[in-house]
């Protein structure tokens, strides 16, 4: 079986084909192919079609999907997330929603609670808190200030990951232990959607939607003032 990964949440992204077998957690990764960032929208189909031509197979190869759900780009996320609900629609194939933020800790590749932290920008940090497993348990994911992290990681015994280097940089700073993974790739994306399709975790296209954690621009500045 063919499992097909997307993640546009970022300034550049990228697709993975895997093959798969039910039952069997490993995950064998075709190929990985970057997406270059802005153009999301110009090249994911055709990148698609490419990668699956390029290897013999057509979409109704597919068996199951893994999207990056959130958080990260708004655009980026609509763009990845519209084309794997077409898809998943067309074929009556199950999809796992991922957070980018447990494809953190899932990359770390150890069991137990595990902290995931991203750079929100805005001097706020996105953060992730998880059991990982056979099947991954998510016990929160926030939007929270820059300060209010740190002063949570260093009065906790939970282990810190992030991809983001300036991230830990401050958090050795100020004497919190922290360990720095390379970014998580669509190849990552697909060993944990498997996961996640495999524990019954999956979504159906009409109901897949974009975690995005923060508000857009446009919801916080359309609200009321009093």
């Amino acid at each position: 079986m063919l499992l097909l990964a997307i993640d546009t949440s970022g300034r550049n992204g990228s697709l993975a084909l895997a093959r798969v077998e039910e039952g069997k957690p490993e995950v064998e990764l075709v190929e990985s192919v970057p997406l270059a960032g802005g153009t999301f929208s110009a090249q994911l189909v055709p990148q698609i079609g490419a990668l699956l031509t390029k290897h013999g197979y057509t979409k109704f190869d597919l068996a199951a999907f893994a999207a990056v759900s959130g958080p990260g780009s708004f655009t980026g996320l609509r763009v990845g997330l519209a084309a794997v609900k077409a898809l998943a629609e067309i074929l009556h194939k199950p999809i796992a929603a991922v957070s980018l933020l447990e494809a953190v800790v899932w990359a770390r590749r150890r069991k137990g609670r595990i902290i995931a932290a991203l750079d929100a920008g805005r001097t706020e940090v996105y953060i992730g808190d998880y059991e990982l497993g056979d099947c991954a348990q998510v016990h929160s994911e926030r939007l929270v200030a820059r300060d209010e992290f740190i002063s949570e990681a260093k009065g906790s015994s939970q282990p810190v990951v992030t991809s983001d280097a300036p991230l830990v940089e401050t958090l050795r700073a100020v004497g919190v232990s922290c360990e720095q993974i390379p970014y998580p790739g669509s190849e990552v994306v697909a060993s944990l959607g498997w996961q996640h399709i495999q524990c019954g975790q999956t979504v159906r296209p009409e109901d897949l939607e974009a975690n995005y954690i923060r508000r857009s621009d446009a919801e916080i500045f359309s609200q009321p003032r009093h």
